[in-house]
């Protein structure tokens, strides 16, 4: 009887029964129910026949059926193993009989005696969150491409080394399992990470495709998983390309991951870390209820340890919100700077903590200047981070800079397509547009950043400004009436003092704001 969990290995085919996942080298297939039960019977009988009525009884719970669905789903499995490695034969008829598994050896990840004594010897995992980068597989034709999905994973390693929140393991010794066939969870326990990232690079013609995926080697779980296709034109600027958005796409991934782990834990039991971690979301909401919740946590954090950067980054972050959406009142305007100094301070060598920082001294302060000294030496240390150019956005954008805010913004956006503060990037594109009379392009952006957070009241001033232009004016004093409600007590002038809004567009959207009946 299978252990529920056992991975299979046949040549160069790893079966993940409980994802559903036929894997050629890393490079996934979904496989249905069926197929993976017929599969899976076969390899577990590999070299004995396997009649019909069992394979049926696997694959349908002993339902009658036609012995031409039966023959359906080998063919189809055979076309799977065939479109990756020409394998097709290893799955062979019996006439009358059955089918037979004819190919390599199968091996099950079944633990053994060695298996234990590795197990008992393995590192522990740190407190922060780690990760392993696998040697990628090269699944091109041309074994010259080595060099090239090598030279993708020194970068991709690079650039996670570079974020100060988590452990990576090096190079030397995650190379250790080039051209083996691994089981991510014994990686996990070998190298002592809760993180797995492994790949494939496949080049043919003028074209390269790259996947990656990141596993939790704690559970099997995914965490993350990407593909892609690009033109080989220019290899080394390609690979630099894939590299810095394999990275920016994957931080926040782990992030919420470590989130979620975090949950779980008794409160009693969290440590400053663990405090942040479950802060994040309420911070990113950028409301007030939330993020008054989340300075409860961040304080304790700050408690436990004074100098923690990036818990005075996220506490920054609260009172900015607390400033501009709760009454503009100086105590938190000036508790914003205060946290953000201390994150400066404190935080030379942590780009997010920068970035929280530069973005409050940026808004709050009014010093645009020192913000994008904090924004860029933030980038200078992780070239990858999504958050920068986002909230570096925003920034330009309030200042009139539009061209500049858009450029930023859409770099933010696809270094992290799915970022949690897309909304904000959408933000800065919509009033970018509006500065510049493009209006249909400032209601796509603006509906877009409502879209991605439904619940932020300043996402609904950038539609209805836009909305009023394009005479929508109906709609224009929903999205008006929408601000009120989630704001009730917004007024666009002092919303403008508050983040030194550059004269030109505090013309243009005041103008439309007022024609969307919102409250000078």
């Amino acid at each position: 009887m299978t252990v529920r969990g056992d991975l299979y290995q046949f040549g160069p085919f790893r079966l993940d029964p409980e994802a559903g996942i036929l894997f050629y080298g890393a490079e996934p297939t979904m496989l249905g129910q069926r197929a993976v039960a017929l599969l899976r019977l076969l390899i577990q009988n590999a070299g004995v026949p396997v009649s019909k009525d069992a394979l049926i009884e696997a694959g349908w719970g002993g339902s009658a059926v036609a012995d031409n669905n039966l023959t359906v789903q080998i063919a189809a499995l055979r076309r799977t193993l065939a479109d990756a490695a020409n394998a097709a034969n290893w799955i062979e008829t019996l006439s009358r009989r059955g089918y037979r598994y004819v190919g390599p050896a199968v091996a099950t990840n079944v633990p053994d005696a060695a298996a234990a004594a590795r197990a008992a010897s393995a590192p522990t995992l740190p407190e922060k969150p780690s990760v392993a980068v696998l040697p990628f597989s090269n699944l091109s034709a041309d074994p010259q491409q080595e060099y090239f999905a090598d030279g993708m994973v020194d970068d991709i390693i690079t650039g996670l080394a570079r974020i100060k929140w988590l452990f990576v393991i090096a190079r030397n010794s995650t190379f250790t399992y080039k051209g083996r066939a691994v089981d991510v969870k014994q990686v996990g326990r070998e190298l002592g990470v809760r993180y797995v990232l492994e790949g494939s690079v496949r080049k043919a013609g003028g074209s390269v495709r790259v996947t990656g995926q990141m596993i939790d080697a704690s559970t099997g779980a995914h965490v993350w998983a990407e593909r892609y296709d690009r033109s080989s034109d220019d290899i080394f600027a390609l690979q630099d390309e894939i590299a810095l958005a394999a990275v920016g796409a994957i931080a926040p991934s782990l992030r919420k991951a470590e989130i979620e782990r975090v949950r779980r834990k008794r409160p009693d039991s969290l440590d400053a870390y663990d405090l942040v971690l479950q802060a994040q979301p309420d911070v990113d909401s950028g409301m007030p209820e939330q993020v008054t919740r989340a300075l409860v946590l961040l304080d304790r954090a700050i408690a436990l340890e004074p100098a923690y950067a990036l818990a005075h980054g996220n506490a920054a972050m609260c009172h900015h919100c607390l400033f501009l959406r709760a009454g503009l009142q100086e105590i938190n305007r000036a508790s914003s700077i205060r946290h953000a100094r201390a994150a400066l301070v404190h935080g030379q060598d942590d780009a997010l903590a920068l970035t929280w920082a530069g973005f409050s001294i940026g808004m709050d302060a009014h010093d645009r200047a020192a913000a994008f000294a904090a924004l860029e030496a933030a980038l200078a240390i992780s070239p990858s981070s999504a958050l920068t150019y986002i909230l570096g956005s925003v920034i330009l954008g309030w200042s009139g800079e539009a061209e500049r805010a858009i450029e930023w913004s859409e770099q933010g956006m696809r270094l992290s397509p799915f970022d949690s503060w897309a909304w904000a990037a959408f933000d800065a594109q919509a009033m970018s547009h509006l500065l510049r009379g493009r209006y249909e392009e400032a209601c796509r952006a603006a509906y877009k950043s409502v879209q991605a957070n439904p619940a932020h009241s300043i996402t609904y001033v950038q539609l209805a400004a836009a909305l009023a232009n394009l005479g929508r004016l109906d709609e224009a004093k929903a999205a008006a009436a929408r601000v009120i409600e989630l704001q009730p007590a917004f007024r666009y002038s002092r919303q403008f003092a508050g983040v030194n809004c550059a004269p030109a567009l505090a013309q243009a959207l005041g103008s439309a704001l007022q024609d969307a009946g919102l409250p000078e």
